[in-house]
């Protein structure tokens, strides 16, 4: 197969074999190869140079809130937005055969997979380790061999480095969910429909005053759901605020456009990274 055919198969993630962004592209994308990357700005960039059709990157977690540094780096990512996903997190202890919760008395894990099965860790004793990785603390549970220690990761994971589940679903809260965003160098082309689609951008307004309550103000009076806002620090700098919006609806759509107008007249910049269909999970509660 030639190299741009095969590129054209894959999708990228950042983090291990095994890893939560792993699990999502074969749940999401069974007929693609998943692309291991090291960093999100390596996962961007295989998509970027042409080594992979998407990139998959966790955008904000319903417990630990926003992935770290993945507003900065998209707008700079020169890539369009075309899909989202909600994948429920399921954690497992894993450790090596021979190994029970009697053997186990440290557990390695990213810092936020410890911090939400915490309630299971106090009760049990257990000793969190932190680990850059959930995947990468599952390897290195595997190379140790060592009946004391276990990770806390996928149940890919533990088919991937051969270590068996002690007990699954060890997460406090139940509605654990990651959302992923689906990243491509081109926009998707969608035909008019009557699909919920979302549209996210982002935005700097002008500094004047209560220029965000009148940039905003297009999206109530012309009926726009906005379903995310956020902020962010722009290069270090306390003054200089980027906005990141989420809002129900196509630019191609009257009452959008007439909002985006409005929120143009007041704003430096507005940038639109996306237009793609809503994950049904956003409608199924």
């Amino acid at each position: 197969m030639a190299a741009s055919a095969r590129a054209s198969k894959r999708i990228a993630f950042q983090g291990h074999p095994g890893a939560y962004s792993h699990l999502a592209c074969r749940k999401f994308f069974p007929d693609m190869e998943p692309l291991p990357t090291a960093a999100f700005e390596d996962t961007l960039d295989a998509v970027r140079q042409g080594k992979a059709r998407y990139a998959i990157i966790p955008i904000e977690n319903s417990v630990a809130g926003r992935v770290a540094d993945i507003h900065q780096l998209m707008p700079e990512a020169d890539l369009h937005i075309v899909g989202e996903h909600f994948d429920r997190v399921e954690h497992h202890l894993l450790a090596v055969k021979g190994a029970s919760l009697k053997t186990i008395s440290r557990v390695h894990s990213h810092v936020h997979a410890l911090g939400q099965c915490g309630q299971f860790l106090r009760r049990h004793g257990l000793e969190p380790v932190v680990h850059a990785d959930t995947a990468g603390a599952a390897a290195e549970i595997a190379r140790m061999n060592d009946p004391a220690s276990a990770a806390i990761a996928s149940a890919l994971a533990g088919k991937v480095y051969g270590l068996k589940s002690i007990r699954a679903r060890i997460e406090d809260a139940q509605h654990n969910t990651t959302r992923f965003l689906v990243l491509a160098r081109r926009p998707l082309r969608r035909k008019r429909d009557e699909t919920l689609v979302i549209t996210t951008f982002i935005f700097r307004v002008r500094n004047v005053p209560a220029a965000l309550f009148k940039a905003l103000g297009g999206f109530a009076t012309n009926d726009v759901n906005m379903t995310k806002l956020e902020s962010y620090m722009l290069g270090g700098n306390f003054f200089a605020t980027q906005f990141y919006a989420d809002v129900e609806g196509d630019p191609r759509d009257r009452n959008v456009a007439l909002a985006l107008e409005e929120l143009a007249f007041f704003s430096r910049e507005v940038r639109i990274l996306g237009t793609y269909p809503a994950d049904p999970f956003r409608y199924s509660k």
